[in-house]
């Protein structure tokens, strides 16, 4: 049970978490500077999306920008559906559209299903950020979210820490464009994805926190936004 307290002694051990904070921070800031210099793999293959458009080749979904940021998306080509938790990421990428344009970067969020299924979607959920299809590429499979039958419950997704699934698992990565050429810099998986999600990061400074302890799994709560009641 949560204790009651007093303003001061409240204070008191606010200002004893608050230094805990600020460790966290700064430990953040110091992952972040490590993250930016991490060495970087060149993208030989010509990965071709399907895109509302029509094809692009990897180099146009830069657009104007030197930088891309790509979300993996759960949504396979033989799905009915998409994910209901990346669907539930995906509510906050509108609104960092603007603001990443303005730091040369765009963003993209990327899945097997074929256009017609991502833009159904994309329509009853009311997004406007760019998603292409990456069916018929080995897109998904070389960045490490998608593996096949025979890999399922191996230890190959987040770089070998947890078990594969057969079909999508979800990512983020990031790449850089240097001339004609492209580089991959980073991928993060699993919790690697949590400082996407805006509303977890609201939840956490809420007084039950996410509340998912009881649940039969975390974030068995989460519904299409179109659905809650």
């Amino acid at each position: 049970m949560t204790p009651i307290a007093n303003r001061e002694e409240w204070l008191k051990a606010r200002l004893a978490l608050l230094e805990k904070e600020k460790a966290l921070t700064r430990l953040r800031d110091e992952i972040a500077a490590e993250r930016r210099a991490l060495p970087r793999v060149r993208v030989d293959k010509s990965y071709v999306f399907d895109a509302p458009g029509g094809k692009q080749s990897f180099s146009d979904l830069f657009g104007s920008k030197s930088q891309l940021l790509v979300y993996h998306f759960m949504f396979g080509p033989d799905a009915e559906q998409p994910c209901k938790i990346c669907s539930f990421w995906a509510e906050h990428y509108d609104g960092v559209r603007a603001h990443l344009k303005q730091r040369d970067v765009e963003f993209v969020v990327v899945s097997r299903a074929p256009p017609a299924k991502l833009e159904a979607f994309r329509a009853r959920m009311g997004w406007r950020f760019p998603w292409v299809s990456s069916h018929g590429t080995s897109f998904n499979e070389d960045f490490g979210v998608t593996f096949a039958a025979e890999q399922e419950g191996k230890p190959l997704y987040n770089y070998g820490s947890q078990n594969a699934m057969k079909g999508e698992m979800p990512g983020a990565s990031a790449f850089v464009r240097e001339g004609n050429d492209v580089f991959h810099s980073y991928s993060t998986y699993a919790r690697g994805l949590d400082a996407l999600n805006g509303t977890y990061q609201w939840l956490d400074l809420a007084p039950k926190g996410r509340d998912e302890a009881g649940l039969p799994w975390p974030a068995s709560w989460v519904k299409f936004k179109d659905q809650y009641v």
